[in-house]
């Protein structure tokens, strides 16, 4: 049984009898009783919008009267000027009540259209069932148009279109956008590590610079991709020239301008123009500069990556690619989980207490805490990076991103549907 229903009001096209509202009434009081035991929202949508066009008429506006308007007291009614606006509000009302099964009752010939706009705006996280949406009136009070199976080219465009344009015009949450930069890395070079501030995201967990979609969480890749041209203008950078790890927590990197691994966790390039990023969530995104050669790069770097030598992986690419001598390579470690909140299973910790027994606090305990930065750095350093050319303890980058909620997402503190930041590089064109 559904959690939410959604009834679509935009394609019916009414006269001006006055029995109309005793065919809605009918037709609400029907879903009511079908889904109101088990549904938690009910809502119905309607608006004049642009989108609602392709129908040649009017649309329906509600104007209560009679029993109509106790009915419509057990709905919620979302009137947006656009479809994106619209199903993006009901969508935020989903979320708030955490719910992911819906029923959607929609006229025929709208069937396609809304699964398009559906598609865009929500992932797989949520399982939508449709139903044919019936009215049937003597004297042709409603008319209803013909199933359209498919959706245009031009048609598909405009809705993204549409929808890009709604998601532009969102305010900013949690404050404004934030970069944080290192002094150690040359102007040839345009980097930062994000922030969750200054985004649109505003699934709690998510809110609100959330800057990676999965078919596991509830941010679409639309949403994501707003805050990524947002971060583009913020520093400089093409987000079409834009390419991020994908992470398998362990050690491979892909040079660019080579074959592209299924999946990595570094990357080095040396074009000029092309922005590399690295995810973080608690794993330390790390980003790497040779301002001799004029080439960089990045890695994420989990307890896993640490242990596998990620870090150091990714140098022996910028080295045996593009020439790169260790004395001038330059490292930052981006926001990470501390060793104030990191533990592992013991059996998992012994790496760590093996490389250094400086990493791990209270290494006899069931789950011994762990310093990753740490382990980091003595690993950069045995590959002979220089010490004064890593940077790890900055005030702004060294914060532990479990500790600062206000200003960091966190696996560790917020599970499963966590939000990500990133460290990003490119060399300036």
């Amino acid at each position: 049984m559904a959690e939410a229903v959604l009834i679509d009001f935009f394609g019916l096209k009414f006269n001006s009898q006055k029995n109309s509202h005793q065919v809605l009434l009918k037709t609400l009081n029907a879903v009511r009783h079908h889904h109101a035991a088990k549904a938690k929202f009910l809502c119905i949508m309607c608006c004049n919008s642009i989108s609602c066009e392709r129908d040649g008429e009017h649309n329906f506006e509600l104007e209560a009267s009679n029993g109509l308007s106790a009915v419509l007291r057990e709905f919620e009614t979302v009137s947006n000027p656009s479809m994106a606006a619209s199903l993006y509000t009901i969508k935020q009302k989903i979320d708030e009540k955490n719910l992911s099964s819906i029923k959607v009752i929609v006229p025929k010939h709208r069937k396609t259209l809304l699964k398009a706009f559906i598609d865009q705006l929500f992932t797989n996280v949520y399982n939508f069932e449709f139903e044919d949406l019936q009215v049937t009136l003597r004297g042709g009070l409603v008319k209803q148009s013909m199933e359209i199976n498919m959706i245009t080219d031009q048609e598909q465009e405009a809705i993204q279109n549409e929808i890009k344009t709604y998601l532009r015009s969102l305010p900013a949450l949690k404050g404004e956008l934030t970069i944080i930069t290192s002094p150690l890395i040359s102007d040839i070079f345009l980097h930062g590590f994000t922030t969750r501030t200054g985004g649109i995201s505003y699934i709690p967990t998510l809110s609100s610079f959330n800057l990676f979609s999965s078919s596991k969480r509830r941010d679409p890749k639309v949403v994501v991709q707003e805050n990524l041209r947002r971060l583009g203008n913020a520093a400089g950078f093409n987000v079409e020239k834009f390419y991020q790890i994908k992470t398998d927590h362990a050690n491979d990197v892909w040079i660019m301008g080579r074959k592209e691994p299924e999946s990595y966790d570094g990357i080095t390039t040396n074009q000029r123009g092309v922005t590399i990023a690295a995810l973080g969530a608690d794993c330390i995104p790390i980003v790497f500069a040779d301002p001799v050669k004029k080439a960089c790069g990045v890695a994420h770097s989990g307890w896993r990556g640490t242990l596998l030598g990620v870090a150091m992986a990714t140098v022996h690419a910028l080295i045996t690619e593009y020439g790169c001598s260790l004395e001038d390579i330059i490292v930052v470690l981006g926001p990470s989980v501390g060793p104030c909140c990191f533990t592992l299973p013991r059996e998992s910790a012994k790496g760590f207490h093996n490389l250094d027994p400086e990493c791990v606090r209270l290494f006899d305990s069931p789950n011994p805490y762990v310093d990753i930065r740490k382990a980091t750095r003595i690993l950069l350093e045995r590959g002979g990076i220089l010490p004064q050319n890593i940077q790890d303890l900055n005030q702004d980058l060294n914060i532990c991103t479990s500790c600062h909620p206000d200003k960091f997402f966190s696996h560790v503190r917020d599970g499963l549907n966590f939000g990500t930041q990133i460290g990003f590089i490119s060399i300036r064109e």
